[in-house]
C-alpha cells in the first residue's frame, strides 16, 4: 500500500495559482472583518495559506470564521488545481503502481474536494478511489498528526509497516513516524532535499523515475 501526499509528489498545485497569492488574500479577507490583531506579524506575511487557517484554529477552533476561511482556502485550491502542474513521472508510476495490484490512498491537508478534480482532470481518480483522506473541519488533525494515514489504514485494513508513504515535507515525515510508517522522501529541490534529509528522512529521491524504472522491471 502506498500513501501519497498530494501537493508536491503528485503534483505542483499552486505552480501558476501562487501559494502567496493565496496566503495574502486570507490576511486581508481577515483584515476587512476587523481581525488584523488576529495574526502575529510572521503569520500575516506567510507565503503559506495553511498557516493562516492554522493560526486563526489555534484562536478560534470549530468556529464559523474558521469554517469560512477553511472554505475560502478550498475555492482558491480549486482554481489552482485547474492549472496545477503534474510531477515529472508521477502520473505513469501511479498507473503502474496500480497496475501491478499495488492499493493507493492519498493522504494530504488539502481539501479532498482539491484532490478529486485534479485526479478526475489527469484520469486518476480509479487508481485511488475510495481512498482519498484530506482536510476536514477539525483542522487540529491536519499532519504532523497522522490522522489523514491512520485513516488510510483503517480504510484499507493495512498494518502501517506493509504500507509506504511519499511526501515532501518535514509533517509528511513526522506523521509517518507517529502512524509507523516507512517514508520515502521526495524533493524536486536541492533546498527540499536538504530540508528532509536535516528533518531524518532516511531515503530522499529527487525524481520519481528511478521508482518508475523499477517498478516496469
Amino acid at each position: 500500500m502506498v500513501l501519497w501526499d498530494f501537493d508536491g509528489p503528485i503534483c505542483r498545485l499552486f505552480a501558476r495559482h501562487k501559494a502567496e497569492r493565496v496566503a495574502a488574500e486570507l490576511v486581508e479577507w481577515l483584515e476587512l472583518q476587523g481581525l488584523h490583531g488576529l495574526l502575529s506579524d510572521a503569520e500575516r506575511d506567510t507565503l503559506d495559506p495553511q498557516v493562516v487557517l492554522r493560526a486563526v484554529d489555534r484562536r478560534h477552533p470549530g468556529s464559523d470564521l474558521v469554517a469560512e476561511l477553511e472554505e475560502r482556502l478550498t475555492q482558491e485550491e480549486l482554481r489552482a488545481a485547474s492549472s496545477a502542474l503534474p510531477t515529472a513521472y508521477a502520473d505513469p508510476l501511479i498507473r503502474t503502481w496500480a497496475a501491478v495490484g499495488a492499493r493507493l490512498a492519498i493522504t494530504t491537508n488539502n481539501s479532498p474536494r482539491v484532490v478529486r478534480a485534479y485526479l478526475d482532470g489527469r484520469g486518476l481518480t480509479a487508481c485511488f478511489a475510495p481512498h482519498i483522506y484530506g482536510r476536514t473541519a477539525d483542522l487540529h488533525l491536519l499532519k504532523p498528526d497522522p490522522h489523514c494515514l491512520n485513516r488510510a489504514l483503517n480504510g484499507m485494513g493495512t498494518a502501517p509497516s506493509a504500507a509506504l508513504m511519499i511526501g515532501d515535507s518535514p509533517s509528511d515525515l513526522t506523521a509517518a513516524d507517529y502512524a509507523g510508517v516507512p517514508f520515502l522522501g521526495y524533493a524536486r529541490t536541492d533546498p527540499k532535499r536538504k530540508l528532509l534529509q536535516e528533518s531524518g528522512a532516511a531515503h530522499v529521491v529527487t525524481s520519481l523515475e528511478p521508482l518508475l524504472t523499477t517498478l516496469r522491471h
